[in-house]
Order: C-alpha cells, then sequence, then structure tokens
C-alpha cells in the first residue's frame, strides 16, 4: 500500500556562505538563538519528537490519529452555513498534516533504530498510519463538508483553487462521485486487485532457477564469485541462482562459454512464467476495468492523471520519441558488439543475442574505457567532499548551513544543522546527517523528511525538517573514509532530495516539498549529479587526501564520463523497451485489455526496442514494477530527460555549475512554488524555453537534433 503523497513531504537546510573557494561552516551554535529568529521572521522552528521506547511509538502514532480524527469530525460536523475554505480544506491540510509528522518520524525510526523490538513497532505503527490516510479518502462525511464548498465556487488565490481541485479529483478517483452501488462495485474490484498485486510480487519472490554448471563451463567468471557461500557443489561442480540477480549478472558480464551464458539468460526470463502470466493477465484486465468504471479511458490515464505526462497516450509519445532519437546510437552500439563477437568466434556473419550484451558490453569497457574506481577514492576522503557539496550548494541557492547541538539524536555521530537564507538570515528549516553504518540501519542512501513545511492550525508556518541517512565507509585508524565516485554522487543526489524540501515554501503542506508529481520528483537531484563530473566543480573540494595540491586529472573525468556514455544507447533503449511493455499494457481501453496476449505484446516491445528475447520466455512474468509501479516505468526515463535538460542551463551559463544566478532562479522557480503550480510551468519558467530532449540526446555524437518533449 502506498502512503498518499500528502505524507511523502522533505525539509533541511539553514545558513549561508557565498565564497566557495573558503566558504566555512559557522561554528556550532546554539538552537534558541535560530528558534528565535524563525520567531521574528513569523515562522516556527521546531523539531520532531523522538519515541524512545515502543511504547513511545505506539503513542505518538495513536495520540497523533486520535487528535486528527476529533479535529476532523468537528471539521465535518459544522453548520454548512458557516462552511469555508479556511475551516475545511485549509483546516484538512493542517490536520492531516501532524499525521503526517507522525509517520514521518516514525518510518524514519524503522529505518534506523539499532533496537529490533524499536524497528518492529515503528514497522507496525507505519502501517497503521498509512491504512488510516488511505481511509481518509473514503469518508463520506468529509467529502460531503469539503464538497458543500468547492460547489459554491469561492473566490480563492491560485494555490487554494489548486487545493481545492486536486482534493476534489482525489474524491472523484477514489470513487465517491459514483452511485453506492457503483462505489461499491469499485471497492470489490480494488480490493481483488490489492490480492493479484500481491500474488504477483509473492510469486516472484517464490521463483527459483538454478543451475549447475562445471569449472569449464564457468570459465571467465571471477573467483570471488566461485567462492561465495552456497556456489560450489560437493560434486564439484557450480550453482548458479537465476533469480538471484547478482549470480545472473556474474554470469551474463563474465562467461566465456556462450551456451553458459544461454541457459542463465533463458532461466532468468522464464522465471514465474507458469505462475504469474495468468495473474498478470487478469492484473491487466481488472486495471483498465477500474478505470472505465471511474470514467478513464484506460488504467494509464487513470494512473498517470495526478502526473506530470498527464495521460497515457503523453507518455507513449515521449518515450517513443527517444526510441526514434536514439535509433543511430543505438545501432552504432549494437555493431560495435556484433564486431567484438564476430572477432572472438571467428565468424564474420555472428548475430548478437540477448545472452551476448552483457559480456560483450563489459569486454568493450575493459579494452576502450578503464578507469580504476578505487584509485580515485583518494580524492574523496568524507570531511572534505561534505564540506566542499555545502559550499557548492550554499553558494548556488543563496543559503548558509551552521551546525548547532541537537537536544537528542537517535545515535552517536549524528549531527543536526540548521539551514538559513544567506542575504536575510531567516532560517528555512534543519536537517540531520547520520551518515555511517551500523546494527539495525537500513543500508542504502536515503533523504527521510521529518516535518512537513507548511502553515499549522494556528496559522504560523513551521518550517521543514529533514534526515539524511547513508552508509559510508567509516574511517580507518590511518586514514580518513574515503568514497567512490559513485558514493559522491550519491550524495549529491541525496542531498538535492534535502535542498528541495528545504527551499519549497508552500502554504499547504500537500503543495510542498516532496509533494510534487511522481514523474518529476527525481528530477532536481538526478539534475544535481552533473556536478559531480564537471572538472570545474570536481576541483573546488576533491583532492588528494594525502597531498591537497593534487587534483583530479582532466583525462580521468574525460574517461569516466565516455564510460558511462559508451553503452548509454542501449542502456536507455533497454529502460524504454520496460516502459513501453508497461504502457502497451495499460494505456489500452477496457476491451482491449481483457483480451490481451501479454507474452506476445512484451515480446514484440523487446524486439523492437532493445533485443530479441529469447525463444519461448517471458520477461514480464518477473518484472516486479508491473505490481505496484503499474503504468509509472516511462518516470525514470521522463526524470532523466528533464534532470539533463534543467543541468542545460547551468552549464551555458556564465559560471558553469557553479552559477549563482541560475541557482537562485532553480531555488525560486522550481523549489520555491511546490506543487502551487503544474510542474511543466515551473520547469519552462526556470529553462526560459519550451522543454527539450536535445540536451540528453546531445550527450550521444550521432543523435539527432532538436526534439521537443511533447
Amino acid at each position: 500500500m502506498q502512503i498518499p503523497s500528502r505524507l511523502l513531504r522533505l525539509v533541511a537546510g539553514l545558513w549561508l556562505a557565498t565564497s566557495l573557494t573558503n566558504p566555512g561552516l559557522a561554528k556550532t551554535a546554539a538552537l534558541a538563538d535560530f528558534q528565535a529568529e524563525a520567531a521574528r521572521a513569523r515562522t516556527v522552528l521546531n523539531l520532531p519528537v523522538y519515541p524512545l521506547t515502543p511504547a513511545e511509538i505506539r503513542a505518538q502514532a495513536e495520540d497523533a490519529i486520535k487528535t486528527a480524527d476529533t479535529a476532523l469530525a468537528a471539521l465535518a460536523a459544522q453548520d454548512p452555513a458557516t462552511l469555508s475554505f479556511a475551516n475545511t480544506f485549509a483546516a484538512y491540510d493542517a490536520i492531516t498534516s501532524r499525521v503526517g509528522d507522525a509517520y514521518l518520524v516514525i518510518s524514519t525510526v524503522a529505518e534506523s533504530a539499532s533496537d529490533q523490538a524499536m524497528r518492529d513497532t515503528a514497522n507496525g505503527m507505519s502501517v497503521k498510519i498509512q491504512e488510516w490516510s488511505v481511509g481518509l479518502d473514503y469518508r463520506e462525511d468529509l467529502y460531503r463538508a469539503l464538497k458543500a464548498v468547492a460547489d459554491r465556487k469561492p473566490a480563492l488565490a491560485a494555490a487554494e483553487q489548486r487545493l481545492v481541485d486536486e482534493q476534489m479529483r482525489t474524491y472523484r478517483r477514489a470513487g465517491l462521485a459514483l452511485p453506492a452501488a457503483e462505489r461499491a462495485e469499485v471497492e470489490k474490484l480494488r480490493k481483488e486487485l490489492a490480492a493479484l498485486n500481491t500474488q504477483f510480487a509473492v510469486n516472484i519472490n517464490a521463483a527459483r532457477a538454478p543451475l549447475d554448471f562445471t569449472a569449464a563451463e564457468m570459465a571467465g567468471v571471477p573467483q570471488s564469485f566461485l567462492d561465495s557461500p552456497g556456489v560450489r557443489q560437493p560434486d564439484g561442480r557450480y550453482r548458479v541462482m537465476a533469480n538471484i540477480t547478482w549470480h545472473a549478472t556474474a554470469i551474463a558480464d563474465n562467461a566465456d562459454n556462450s551456451e553458459t551464458r544461454r541457459q542463465v539468460n533463458v532461466a532468468r526470463f522464464s522465471l514465474a512464467r507458469e505462475t504469474n502470466i495468468p495473474v498478470l493477465t487478469k492484473l491487466v484486465a481488472l486495471r483498465a476495468d477500474i478505470a472505465r468504471r471511474l470514467g478513464y479511458a484506460s488504467w494509464a490515464d487513470y494512473q498517470i492523471e495526478t502526473r506530470m505526462a498527464k495521460n497515457g497516450a503523453t507518455a507513449v509519445k515521449f518515450e517513443e520519441n527517444l526510441v526514434t532519437g536514439l535509433q543511430p546510437k543505438f545501432a552504432a552500439e549494437m555493431e560495435t558488439l556484433r564486431q567484438l563477437k564476430a572477432a572472438q568466434t571467428d565468424q564474420a556473419d555472428a548475430k548478437l543475442e540477448s545472452w551476448d550484451i552483457g559480456y560483450y558490453t563489459n569486454k568493450l569497457l575493459k579494452e576502450r574505457y578503464t578507469v580504476d574506481t578505487e584509485k580515485l577514492r583518494v580524492y574523496f576522503p568524507y570531511p572534505s567532499t561534505l564540506d566542499g557539496m555545502f559550499a557548492i550548494y550554499q553558494k548556488i541557492f543563496g543559503l548558509r548551513f551552521t551546525p548547532v547541538e541537537a537536544p537528542y539524536v537517535w545515535a552517536p555521530g549524528v549531527q543536526l544543522y540548521i539551514v538559513a537564507d544567506a542575504a536575510g538570515g531567516a532560517p528555512m528549516g534543519a536537517f540531520y546527517l547520520d551518515m555511517f553504518p551500523r546494527g539495525g540501519k537500513f543500508n542504502h542512501f536515503a533523504c527521510f523528511p521529518q516535518k512537513a513545511g507548511g502553515v499549522m492550525v494556528d496559522g504560523r508556518y513551521e518550517l521543514p525538517v529533514a534526515a539524511l541517512l547513508c552508509n559510508f565507509p567509516a574511517r580507518a585508524a590511518d586514514r580518513p573514509s574515503l568514497l567512490k565516485q559513485a558514493d559522491v554522487v550519491t550524495l549529491f543526489h541525496e542531498f538535492g532530495h534535502v535542498m528541495h524540501a528545504m527551499l519549497s515554501r508552500s502554504r499547504f503542506v500537500a503543495q510542498g516539498g516532496f509533494n510534487v508529481p511522481q514523474d518529476f520528483v527525481e528530477a532536481p537531484s538526478q539534475m544535481l549529479e552533473n556536478w559531480v563530473r564537471d572538472k570545474a566543480v570536481l576541483d573546488t573540494f576533491a583532492a588528494d587526501y594525502r597531498d591537497a595540491e593534487k587534483k583530479i586529472p582532466a583525462e580521468t573525468i574525460a574517461a569516466i564520463v565516455a564510460a558511462r556514455q559508451a553503452t548509454e544507447g542501449y542502456a536507455t533503449r533497454r529502460q524504454l523497451s520496460f516502459g513501453l511493455i508497461d504502457l502497451a499494457f495499460h494505456a489500452v481501453p477496457a476491451a482491449e485489455a481483457a483480451k490481451m496476449d501479454v507474452v506476445a505484446v512484451s515480446n514484440a516491445v523487446l524486439r523492437r526496442v532493445a533485443v530479441e528475447p529469447p525463444p519461448d520466455t517471458a520477461f514480464v512474468a518477473y518484472f516486479g514494477h508491473l505490481a505496484g509501479y503499474d503504468a509509472g516505468y516511462y518516470g525514470y526515463q521522463w526524470a532523466k530527460v528533464l534532470a539533463i535538460d534543467m543541468a542545460s542551463v547551468f552549464k551555458s551559463a556564465p559560471g558553469g555549475f557553479l552559477d549563482e544566478k541560475v541557482g537562485r532562479r532553480l531555488r525560486d522557480e522550481v523549489y520555491g512554488v511546490g506543487h502551487t503550480r503544474d510542474a511543466a510551468d515551473s520547469v519552462e519558467k526556470f529553462l526560459g524555453r519550451p522543454r527539450s530532449q536535445q540536451p540528453f540526446l546531445g550527450l550521444f555524437p550521432v543523435a539527432p537534433g532538436w526534439r521537443k518533449i511533447v
């Protein structure tokens, strides 16, 4: 179950440095001073209250729900004659945001607490809040009260009208505008849909495909894989589990024996076929039927209505335009790989099969684009990398970050920073850093919102708070923590989410922070990844920790970029094939969906857009995104193209990626306005022109020219 977007928000940041070469974070300051400064600016800087025991977790969740239920009941019970925007829509936003804040804190405990009982309780209470939140969309008493105001069509400001329109759309999408009998039928079908989604995922998790090979058949596979637990069998053969991604990848990229690669490829493309194809067939038909009953032409139109693309046809056209635009690059790459195979097999007319792609791509990268990523670590010691990133973001966004003594942190080493506007000094939010691994903590990298920014019930604006949870390597006895270049890319990306939260200044929680369309939310952070591939930016902070005068050589950076782009044509076309399969299933009317052959349709897309699938296989049976991210896979590429388009504005600016004027425009036109206007309008205000695929396609020398995103 997905928690509604109003509960997904982010925040963090405060105080500025204008000199990139020597910004210097301010010395640790008192939190109370910033809280007083916030009050003078008519805002409130409150830190979250973190539960310390399982009992406190339960109490925090239950109290938040109880308080909200009482307030919502009072909202719904008001005299119809007294109903107004302020005591319905605005009040609803403020009331529900308090439960959202409880969810944000409790879900962070679930991901960060060392104690298992704390994590288990937090997970349980997170689910309880999610279920409560979903239930709000079906409350007829609230619907009647809010609809009464909406029907009067009062004169409202643009952001207020947008809040009204989107809340009423939520009710319509839930089926509340339908007659009771029709609504009951939709609710019944939704329960069937939820069960099928769960079954699809369960079948994927249960799928197993063990394959045993001799040592000769495993030639070329790294010894580290052969020595992995469970691989070597008592009879001396080696077991590959095709359902385990890193097993399959190790064979696909390294096994010299083509037949070994083929067998693993076929096994992986056949996972869960017998169990999941019937389930997927029902899912596709049922989704389309629900969409039809709710008044939509297709499930894609229903799902995408709330996103930047607006409808299935736009998403399809976007992907197909990229397929066409990438054809020269894609064809050139495939011919290069085919020639490598021809040379290795002494067959001039060798055909490139699906099980050859990974192997010859790996060979190409090793032979022509070798970059020793381990040697790059010396240029990225954690302390100076963090300071360098802070300096960059402070400069381009006009901010200052100040460390403060936190009244409470959930683990040793967690730090708290206040973010303030550089020019006026007004606090804008706060963020925590929890940067190193420990027992019980989740093992990835992510920004977790802690408190939503928005107007409270009493009318004061509460500033946002966020937490950045990472798992960088700990420092050694003789050296600092040294990051991989990929780690630095991740750091810039995830801290970009912190900035997204901090810089939002929407009045309503539902329009702030991460509450932007799903196909847009990653674009600003993906854009900021480009800073780590720019020589001028890297020279501001990346230096050998043993000799600060030594910077990353320009040719090394060029090699990193070249290696990344060498097979981008195939990689992107592969992603586009997945997105187009998803849309082929869901961007059709119910009558067509009801009789669809999902295997034939999906294999035809793979064949046309990426590569011929192995005969008699069904990749889609193991395509987990089809249960939970249905009609949404296109969004990965949508956000990526937007990110490159937005980055091109910095790239062409006088100050490059450090241009303060462009940074301020990004702050004001994208981050600041949040979801108070359409994301497409915000992006084009920042770009100063229509959106274009050209900056993305222009990464490839053989790509065609300008192409507008539709």
